[in-house]
């Protein structure tokens, strides 16, 4: 009898406190919203990302602003010890997380990101300042519309590691500060000063009001830039992959050099040409 009444029973509508059936077209509705506007890995950090031990790992030497640091789950400590012990100096967040996560954040990360604060710009007068505090005679670099973030990250490594005053870039159709220069730069994005003008040509000419000689490259130059006077306060061009220096730079430039070349292609990679051109500078004043 027990088991015919439990065959004859009608399974209950479940009713919520309001006595009413619940709504469960409505509640898949609402999770498939909330799927939908789930927050992103990216969305979920502020600001700028760099990736890679040693880029993050030069950001926490020089203090940078980072919001927090993510760390790749099964990353031995033993690599990290030294960027954990500053990442807890500094009171930065650190988390460690999936990889699959970190790898929605960024790509050649070592199974390393920061989220760090966009990238301050220096002032012209930061350049002339980097330079008195050395005691030195002013050196810095114009880019003309580079566009290769991987370009302008070794540029700033060259520049680092000989001791360039600083890098002045265009604000239009030009790379600025972005998290792929960072990592090309290996670090040296946080210890080279970088200006954002408006305008280079009148930048140029506020550069040679205060001084400054201007040097540029042309393939029809007729002197080596292995004879540049290299000793005077110096700001030297670097034109675009494809197009080189503008025309009106060019017209602004106190010297012109060459890069001699003996095989078929016409021109050099940009960041070879400047890292020829900054070495010689540093040999130069070396010497002298």
């Amino acid at each position: 009898m027990a088991e015919k009444r439990q065959r004859d029973r009608k399974p209950r509508d479940f009713k919520g406190r309001d006595n009413k059936k619940p709504d469960y077209k409505a509640q898949r509705q609402q999770q498939k919203e909330f799927a939908q506007h789930e927050p992103t890995p990216q969305e979920d950090i502020q600001g700028e990302m760099i990736a890679g031990k040693n880029p993050v790992l030069e950001a926490l030497r020089a203090g940078r602003e980072i919001n927090k640091l993510f760390i790749a789950e099964g990353v031995k400590k033993t690599g990290v010890e030294e960027l954990l012990d500053l990442a807890k100096e500094r009171g930065v967040l650190v988390q460690f997380v999936p990889k699959q996560k970190i790898d929605k954040l960024a790509e050649n990360h070592q199974g390393i990101v920061a989220a760090v604060a966009a990238y301050d710009y220096a002032e012209i007068d930061d350049l002339f300042a980097a330079a008195a505090a050395k005691n030195e005679d002013p050196f810095f670099l114009i880019l003309d519309e580079l566009e290769d973030p991987h370009n302008l990250g070794s540029i700033m490594r060259t520049a680092d590691a000989i001791g360039v005053h600083g890098i002045i870039i265009p604000k239009r159709r030009a790379v600025g500060l972005t998290a792929v220069v960072a990592k090309a730069s290996t670090g040296a994005i946080e210890h080279v000063p970088v200006v954002r003008v408006t305008n280079l040509a009148q930048t140029v000419d506020e550069l040679k009001d205060r001084g400054i000689w201007i040097a540029g490259t042309d393939a029809q130059g007729s002197v080596d830039y292995r004879k540049m006077d290299a000793t005077l306060p110096l700001a030297v061009i670097i034109g675009s992959e494809g197009k080189g220096m503008a025309r009106l730079l060019r017209d602004k430039c106190d010297f012109l050099y060459h890069l001699p070349m003996i095989g078929h292609v016409t021109s050099l990679n940009a960041s070879v040409a400047a890292a020829l051109l900054m070495y010689e500078v540093y040999r130069k004043r070396q010497e002298a």
